[in-house]
């Protein structure tokens, strides 16, 4: 199966950190498109970003539904333009903070989100309750910028063991989740390292990406995501009827 992982901020770096990810536990019949949205922030962080990342993002998942993708999975913790994507796509279309906080529930009765900006924490934690979540789950912020995580002469990675380690003890965390695609490359060290449990929802999300295709299971097509009806669009949205992205 060809499963699309889009990352919908413009960073190609981000991009390759996710698809190296994904591929580390993608099984060996698996192709992995590691996608870079051409329009849009070049990281998200906050509200703002999150609601123009969304027509890049859907360009993406137009494309790779129409090229033969089995699924697809939004690279942003913020789970952005999930239910958009839904509606689009027939495919599966999988949310990493979705698929990260499903997979956790398995195997920890508590657990902690770390993220990286506090503007980013409140988006999350939003998700951990729109996900029945908020009775296990706290969610806390390194105080970190997203595109700090792939600079080397940056103390990013230490404020994110420090959260973390905070998270154990003053949380009583039993596991804790990575809340963002930019620390995908961090999991196992930071597993090693605490000896605890560490999820990253790239990984969580190839994996339930390809059960549901082994599965037979698409996108349900009645109410909440239910095709666009077909209309005209105007301005700079024009491009986005539906007619014109393909649904």
């Amino acid at each position: 199966m060809r499963i699309a992982v889009i990352n919908p901020n413009t960073t190609a770096s981000m991009t390759a950190t996710i698809g190296d990810a994904a591929r580390r536990v993608a099984n060996p019949s698996t192709v992995i498109d590691a996608v870079t949205s051409s329009m849009g922030p070049t990281s998200i962080e906050g509200y703002y970003d999150e609601a123009l990342a969304v027509p890049g993002l859907l360009l993406e998942i137009a494309r790779a539904e129409r090229e033969g993708a089995a699924a697809a999975i939004i690279a942003c913790f913020d789970d952005t333009g999930l239910d958009a994507a839904r509606a689009l796509a027939a495919i599966p279309v999988i949310g990493i903070c979705e698929a990260a906080l499903a997979a956790t529930s398995f195997i920890a009765q508590r657990f902690s989100v770390v993220t990286t900006m506090e503007r980013s924490r409140l988006p999350v934690e939003a998700l951990v309750h729109r996900y029945g979540m908020a009775g296990r789950c706290r969610v806390r912020a390194a105080d970190i910028p997203v595109l700090s995580l792939e600079d080397p002469q940056s103390n990013a990675r230490d404020r994110l063991r420090s959260e973390i380690a905070a998270a154990l003890k003053e949380d009583r965390a039993e596991a804790i989740v990575l809340g963002c695609a930019g620390m995908a490359d961090l999991c196992l060290d930071l597993r090693r390292e605490f000896a605890v449990p560490v999820v990253d929802g790239v990984a969580s999300a190839i994996k339930q990406a390809e059960a549901l295709v082994a599965m037979g299971l698409s996108t349900a097509k009645r109410s909440a995501y239910a095709r666009p009806v077909d209309k005209r669009y105007d301005g700079a949205m024009e491009a986005f009827a539906p007619s014109t992205m393909g649904v």
